[in-house]
């Protein structure tokens, strides 16, 4: 049986066949893409709102009972009694790891529960997949204490998988975030120089800025929720710079408060941050730029070079053959 896996698998018939089929899924699934993520703006834009509507409820909530422990109702799943039996909020439950999946776009109760969830069961499927692989399927000549050595290290490399992933959601977001924010923050002077509240300009550019950075509009559409219900505006600031992580917008929020304390004009502020954050993606895209040279190195050496003396030694070799 697994002879004729084998063969099935090297066939070359089987191999184009297969070759193909993964080229036209991609090809269809390509041309669909943009079809299905048409509307995904306004999707995400609903959830913002009801986002909000939440928090306000929440705070409106707070205010009415202030004895009140819990605002929210956690569902009990199959996650949350795994999570309150084995008392893992004890163990991995910190203000880090919440300011981490804030910073990833993961809100709420339900990604620190998964997050705790898949922390214990990322190294028992790692340990027992590793396991199964070494002493059923490929043993590859090792003793059986080395490949039980090998899973323990597979399981222990599981452990910090999902924060791993966390991490990785987090750069991609901060990406997104710092490739639009200079404009945003172009969109918000002008918003406030036309006359503005800053409630108004914030909610103004969270519609406008969703066409290049659904991320950042987001944000900005908490930040206007949080300015219309937070006791100080300051606060709300700091929210900002604290889920976005970014240096750029960390010295926005602070300028900002800084503004709001001290009751200096947030046009100005706004202006001399706008001129800085497009100093900063100049001198990003510079830096980007310059590194680029040192990184081509390996691939022209790898791929174009021998291609190179193929191409000019060919003919020479060929002539000097045919007269020998």
């Amino acid at each position: 049986m697994f002879t004729q896996i084998v063969d099935l698998m090297t066939n070359p018939q089987f191999i184009i066949m297969v070759l193909s089929g993964v080229a036209a899924f991609a090809t269809v699934v390509t041309l669909t893409m943009p079809a299905l993520s048409r509307d995904r703006i306004n999707s995400r834009m609903k959830v913002m709102a009801t986002e909000r509507d939440k928090m306000r409820a929440e705070r409106l909530s707070e205010l009415s009972s202030p004895e009140t422990g819990s605002l929210r109702n956690k569902p009990k799943t199959f996650m949350q009694g795994i999570v309150d039996r084995l008392n893992l909020r004890k163990a991995f439950d910190s203000s880090e790891l919440r300011d981490s999946l804030k910073m990833a776009g993961l809100r709420g109760q339900a990604p620190v529960v998964a997050f705790m969830f898949f922390k214990v069961l990322a190294p028992i499927i790692s340990f027992v997949a590793a396991l199964a692989y070494l002493f059923t399927m490929d043993s590859h000549g090792l003793p059986p204490l080395f490949r039980f050595g090998i899973a323990l290290a597979v399981g222990y490399i599981g452990f910090y998988m999902p924060g791993i992933f966390v991490n990785n959601l987090i750069q991609r977001r901060q990406q997104s975030l710092g490739s639009a924010f200079p404009d945003a923050l172009d969109l918000l002077l002008i918003c406030v120089q036309s006359g503005m509240s800053i409630e108004a300009a914030f909610g103004k550019v969270a519609n406008e800025i969703g066409e290049q950075s659904i991320e950042l509009a987001e944000e900005m559409s908490l930040t206007t929720a949080e300015l219309s219900y937070l006791p100080e505006r300051r606060l709300a600031y700091e929210n900002l710079g604290k889920r976005a992580g970014t240096p750029a917008i960390k010295a926005v929020t602070t300028a900002l408060g800084q503004a709001e304390r001290y009751g200096t004009s947030v046009a100005t502020a706004l202006r001399v941050m706008a001129k800085e954050s497009r100093d900063m993606r100049m001198s990003e895209a510079e830096r980007k730029a310059a590194a680029l040279p040192p990184k081509l190195t390996v691939p022209m050496i790898v791929f174009f070079l021998p291609v190179l003396f193929v191409a000019i030694l060919g003919p020479a070799y060929i002539q000097y053959t045919s007269i020998k």
